[in-house]
């Protein structure tokens, strides 16, 4: 049972509006034509909370693969959908996830597929989540794709964590390194520019000693904080501006031709599209419906266009590799095993072995990235600081030399 927020108009024209308690926002609009009430709008009610971040804050990747293993298991052990749900809603031990839930269970009681009513919350569920959900609902294998779905979020954790435990000592570097260079050029060269005025006023100055003074004028200055106001909007800007479709096809598309980096999020993507193909193909979703579910769960705006052209010919008779080959995005030995695969026709046994592989080569790949980044950090953060403390030494060499 949940609570629905309704506003309906009675018999006299007036609006009233009132909290009812039931299954469905269907069993609302009944209860309220049995009390001769119009319903002009039906929506679950939001609890209260003093503390009001928790019903916002970030569901874990940890809980959310928990609950769809839960779910899962209730489903393969005869449970009905709507009664697991309402088993998951009193053991969810997070606010946000209980009203999440509750939503959910009503959508899905009114009609809606799984993968639609959680697509009503798509900052919790992400593209590969109800792709995979979607998949199973179409194909009959729901249980199975809940449990999928959880082990690719547990996986995909696990590599996030593992990224975030190697760019910890960079960030930690990058951060100190900045904060450090900025208190010298804003609290400690001020006190050098009465005495680089007088030796300025007796000769010249070197240009790294004007610079360095007219850039702790500039951040010492009201400009600096219209500079940080600008700065802070500007990366607010082009996150939004990243989320837009267009946006989406310029980032991806660079990502994937960045030098060092390219290949990483290439491999990355390559290994997503192939595992989820490969999981479809093996549950018994024709082709071209598994290539449109899984170009959406690539991950890279590009590659899924790719796929889907690909799609389209498939669709006259042309096999996978021949339209996937000619994006030329997925690499060469892929494509091989790709159209070898096709030919034995154990291509959702292949598609899954090449994931793990690109897997791995992504976890070699970030660990050598990482072992570069700090030793690069080290060099631009080392830079920074001797650059102030070249141009503060300078004139006093000069003047040294002169006396």
């Amino acid at each position: 049972m949940q609570a629905f927020a309704y506003t309906a108009r009675d018999m006299t024209g007036q609006n009233v509006t009132g909290l009812i308690t039931a299954d469905s926002r269907n069993d609302v609009m009944a209860l309220l034509t049995d009390r001769s009430l119009f319903p002009m709008s039906v929506e679950p009610a939001r609890k209260k909370s003093p503390v009001t971040f928790a019903l916002h804050g970030r569901i874990s990747t940890e809980l959310l693969a928990a609950t769809l293993t839960q779910l899962s298991d209730l489903l393969s052990n005869g449970v009905p959908l709507l009664q697991g749900l309402e088993i998951l809603i009193q053991q969810s031990p997070g606010e946000r996830m209980q009203t999440i839930l509750s939503d959910i269970r009503s959508r899905v009681s009114e009609g809606q597929q799984l993968h639609e009513a959680m697509a009503a919350h798509s900052d919790v569920f992400n593209e590969l989540t109800l792709s995979i959900i979607r998949a199973g609902t179409e194909g009959a294998f729901l249980e199975k794709s809940l449990q999928q779905t959880a082990g690719f979020l547990e996986r995909q954790e696990e590599l996030n964590g593992k990224i975030r435990g190697a760019m910890a000592y960079p960030a930690f570097l990058s951060i100190a390194g900045t904060i450090v260079t900025i208190v010298l050029i804003v609290f400690f060269v001020p006190k050098f520019a009465d005495m680089f005025s007088e030796l300025e006023r007796n000769g010249t100055l070197p240009i790294a000693t004007v610079l360095l003074l007219q850039l702790s004028d500039v951040l010492g200055s009201v400009y600096g904080v219209l500079l940080a106001i600008a700065s802070a909007g500007a990366a607010v800007g082009i996150r939004k501006w990243m989320t837009t479709p267009r946006g989406r096809q310029i980032v991806d598309g660079t990502k994937t031709k960045l030098p060092v980096f390219g290949p990483l999020f290439l491999n990355g993507a390559t290994s997503r599209f192939c595992r989820i193909l490969g999981t479809l193909l093996r549950n018994g979703v024709p082709m071209l419906k598994a290539l449109e579910i899984s170009s959406d769960s690539a991950g890279n705006v590009v590659l899924g266009t790719a796929i889907r052209d690909s799609a389209e010919n498939i669709s006259s008779g042309a096999t996978l590799s021949e339209p996937l080959s000619a994006c030329g995005l997925i690499p060469g030995n892929v494509m091989a095993m790709i159209s070898i695969a096709e030919e034995a026709n154990n291509l959702e046994d292949v598609l899954t072995r090449i994931a793990d592989g690109l897997d791995k080569r992504v976890s070699r790949q970030l660990d050598s990235m990482v072992r570069l980044i700090e030793p690069a950090l080290l060099m631009v953060m080392g830079s920074a600081v001797l650059f102030v403390i070249v141009a503060l030494l300078l004139p006093v060499f000069e003047m040294s030399s002169n006396i």
